[in-house]
């Protein structure tokens, strides 16, 4: 969690000073939901999320340097340069994407199911999307197809309550998310997304559900981003009170912090020791991405079909 937020804050920095173009979403202060759920799931399963996926590349063990790399637009990341902030992939790790259109990834996520059903291959999709994509149409499309040949999907409701810039009051009838499933007959639960314990339980309970062909599971985790939509959103929706007050109060790595200290006996100078070293990894991360080269202008054409 502490590398997603140090590295997330970096990105921030690097975008202010001109080194990341185009659109550049921050994961500060959900960092607690998906590595709850990735310690619920195992190499072979699969993960795919929208714009906003920073957090789960490092999740997944994506190398920082590359995921950097291609927020620059750089030769080493992992689009080439070609893919941006938005539109990373890494088959290796199993991560099949950020995705720029709102919603995108859930069919292709419950495709991606169905090829883990068709094949046998005893694994579980991810699929995350966030309260904003919830009332799209092709949500309930997915749904409904998972549900009708039980595929193993696990549906992540991340409620940051705001979509673009819309409170979920505003957007959705009911801001309940996790009953979303029910007229399909998909089990939900909702879950506190800043307590990365209570996340990894659920997550545990979810993916079994999925895993022993009992079909989908939807997961509505409440969370919350103490930045903008993007680099570009100031954030007039909502008061600074509101959110110094969650960070004050539900601050993911502070609440996990606490445990450490307080219930597992871990020491102070531990996790100082913690802190240094991510941030190591993060600066070596920038200085790769800084002095990779720009792809070659003859990479317009390459990968533009399969």
């Amino acid at each position: 969690m502490l590398e997603i937020r140090r590295f997330e804050e970096k990105a921030g920095q690097m975008y202010g000073m001109g080194l990341i173009g185009g659109f550049c979403h921050l994961y500060i202060g959900q960092e607690a939901v998906v590595i709850g759920m990735q310690a619920a799931v195992t190499d072979r399963d699969t993960v795919l999320t929208s714009y906003r996926d920073h957090g789960h590349m490092l999740a997944r063990g994506m190398d920082p340097k590359g995921v950097m790399a291609e927020l620059t637009g750089r030769r080493g990341g992992y689009s080439k340069g070609k893919g941006g902030s938005m539109h990373m992939f890494s088959q290796e790790k199993g991560f099949y994407g950020g995705h720029g259109i709102v919603a995108a990834q859930v069919p292709i996520g419950t495709g991606i199911a169905f090829a883990h059903k068709y094949k046998d291959e005893n694994a579980v999709c991810l699929t995350y999307l966030g309260d904003g994509a919830i009332n799209q149409g092709q949500v309930y499309e997915s749904f409904n197809m998972a549900a009708l040949w039980q595929l193993p999907v696990v549906y992540v409701i991340e409620n940051n309550k705001y979509a673009m810039g819309t409170s979920i009051e505003r957007g959705s009838a009911r801001t309940d998310l996790y009953h979303r499933g029910h007229a399909y007959g998909i089990p939900g639960a909702q879950v506190d997304g800043m307590d990365v314990v209570a996340v990894k339980k659920a997550g545990e309970l979810a993916v079994a559900h999925a895993r022993s062909g009992k079909g989908p599971y939807i997961l509505e985790m409440h969370t919350y981003r103490y930045r903008g939509h993007s680099m570009s959103d100031p954030a007039k929706y909502r008061t600074k009170e509101e959110v110094q007050k969650v960070r004050q109060e539900r601050d993911p790595i502070e609440r996990l912090r606490g445990v450490l200290l307080d219930e597992a006996g871990v020491e102070e100078a531990k996790l100082k020791d913690i802190d240094r070293k991510v941030k190591a990894i993060v600066t070596e991360a920038a200085e790769f991405a800084q002095h990779s080269p720009e792809p070659d202008a003859s990479e317009l054409y390459t990968d533009v079909y399969a």
